[in-house]
């Protein structure tokens, strides 16, 4: 393709990460009003699956996303990509129960979960040599920018949008039309609809006459239900630990030993059964070039930093602030655009800054911010809020190409979108891990505060000062107190929380140490990484 054409469809996809991208944060500020009006903080175990149901479906649709790639082509599989996002979307906002919403969410997540690896292994084949880091750079900012805008325009449809009012002032009260457009937390999966059927229109157009090469093979099935079941069965395990009640009728610890030990099983089954396939669904070889099996773990590990900073974000600002929309996009917009900034920088920076060092700043950088928001009271300023958050951010973005390029490089021009999905769904997998943390850790803390107020006569008084112990647990005076000693508590946990993604983010300081790759020369004399064989070891 021109030069020119060629930016023309990285304007395209970078359309496909921008909406997917925007989803993820969307839903971050929407979950609140989610769980106020379809359950409530105490069924936080069940709700959570509407995030960790899609990480599943997102992390499993990848690898699949990205063989498809190699083998199908580009073009066709992010058309359908976005149709299938449109869709889901759309059903997600027509959703009446969590159930309902859930298995929307897992029909969003699979349209999703394709746009990015697509993408990126798009951009991997239309660019080369020195151009190919920028391009990688442009896509994931993009993704990033769409975070950005994420809590920007879900505050902005939560407060602007009021349906319910409107229908009420017209007479209506109840029906199908109420049920589907009220409450205003429908309208930030509906937002998606519109820019959907847009964004479908514009990359059939501008991606007319190209595609990618397609290479025959088969689809690895088999090695896609093993993983499902591994990561389904550890996320669904460490979800519940710490669960009080019997999990299908026996003891949790014996259920949450089942699932954990069940998914590992079948994760080292899967892995077994890759080494055996000529093109598996996760190719365990790649992992043996220590180039890329360093840039997967250090998305890994980065990806549980970042879904301790979204949510935990999110919780702080509702739990400990009682704040709403307008605060929750002061911290998460600062994140997200942090990140796009970092993300778009990185992708020019790799000319200049070793992939080792630009990963190591970066990590530095985001562990600093966790550590800075573990600091976090009742009392934070909304510019230490902010400036907290946007170092953790722009940290986290300033790993995103040098893992990228390294990946991809490292595993050769044959297998760009498997190397591309593969590191992808590290950091979603690590994502998933921390969320279902977070879920266990929250849910058992939850039960027990609320047990510990609640669960018998008088016990509340302990928690209240001593001029109010003479009142009802259901005064107006006592449910304040006993709300900003719940934010009290609430503030300290999270200090915790913090703080271990900051351990977990330094962590991958010594996978980092590893980020080298050799340039030679192309016939155009712009430098390329050296590529010894598909999955062979690069000369550093």
């Amino acid at each position: 393709m021109s030069r020119r054409d060629s930016y023309m469809l990285l304007t395209v996809l970078g359309i496909g990460v921008f909406l997917a991208g925007l989803e993820l944060m969307v839903t971050a500020v929407a979950l609140p009003q989610i769980l106020s009006t379809m359950a409530n903080w105490t069924d936080l175990r069940k709700a959570s699956w509407i995030i960790n149901g899609y990480l599943l479906v997102y992390v499993v649709t990848m690898p699949l996303a990205g063989r498809l790639t190699d083998l199908w082509g580009a073009r066709r599989l992010f058309l359908v990509a976005l149709a299938v996002f449109t869709v889901g979307s759309f059903l997600a906002g027509v959703a009446q129960n969590l159930d309902q919403l859930i298995a929307a969410r897992l029909v969003q997540a699979v349209g999703g979960g394709a746009i990015i690896p697509v993408a990126t292994a798009a951009a991997s084949h239309l660019f080369e040599g020195a151009a190919r880091p920028r391009a990688l750079g442009i896509i994931g900012a993009l993704t990033f920018l769409g975070m950005a805008a994420g809590p920007f325009v879900g505050a902005a449809v939560l407060e602007t949008i009021h349906p319910g009012t409107a229908l009420a002032n017209m007479g209506i009260s109840g029906g199908p039309l109420v049920s589907t457009i009220a409450p205003a937390w429908r309208w930030v999966f509906y937002v998606n609809v519109p820019i959907g059927i847009c964004a479908l229109v514009i990359a059939w157009a501008a991606s007319s006459g190209w595609d990618t090469r397609r290479q025959p093979a088969r689809l690895d099935w088999l090695g896609a239900v093993l993983f499902t079941v591994a990561l389904g069965g550890i996320l669904a395990g460490t979800t519940l630990i710490g669960n009080s009640d019997e999990v299908f009728g026996v003891p949790t610890a014996v259920a949450v030993g089942g699932l954990i030990g069940g998914g590992i099983l079948c994760g080292l089954v899967a892995i077994r059964h890759g080494l055996r396939r000529p093109h598996p669904f996760l190719d365990p070889r790649l992992f043996a070039n220590r180039v890329f099996s360093s840039a997967a773990l250090i998305s890994l590990l980065t990806g549980y930093g970042m879904a301790t900073a979204i949510v935990g974000g999110a919780v702080f600002v509702d739990r400990v602030l009682y704040g709403g929309p307008e605060e929750q996009r002061v911290v998460l917009g600062a994140i997200a655009a942090a990140m796009a900034l970092g993300a778009l920088a990185s992708g020019f920076l790799v000319r200049r800054i070793s992939l080792r060092l630009l990963t190591l700043v970066g990590l530095t950088l985001s562990a600093a911010g966790l550590v800075w928001m573990s600091t976090w009271s009742p009392e934070v300023q909304t510019n230490a809020f902010a400036a907290s958050g946007a170092v953790f951010g722009l940290g986290f973005g300033l790993t995103v190409t040098p893992r990228s390029t390294a990946a991809v490089e490292a595993a050769g021009r044959a297998a760009f979108g498997a190397a591309s999905a593969t590191v992808t769904v590290a950091r979603m997998i690590g994502m998933a891990i921390g969320m279902a943390a977070l879920t266990a850790y929250g849910s058992t803390t939850i039960t027990r505060l609320s047990n510990e107020i609640y669960g018998s006569g008088d016990r509340y008084k302990q928690y209240i000062p001593a001029y109010l112990r003479d009142r009802p647990i259901n005064d107006g005076l006592v449910a304040q107190a006993l709300e900003q000693w719940a934010a009290t508590k609430a503030a300290t946990i999270m200090v915790g929380i913090f703080l271990v993604a900051a351990v977990v983010t330094l962590v991958a300081v010594a996978p980092a140490l590893v980020l080298r790759v050799r340039h030679g020369r192309d016939s155009s004399g712009e430098g390329v990484a050296a590529e010894e064989s598909e999955y062979g070891e690069i000369a550093f």
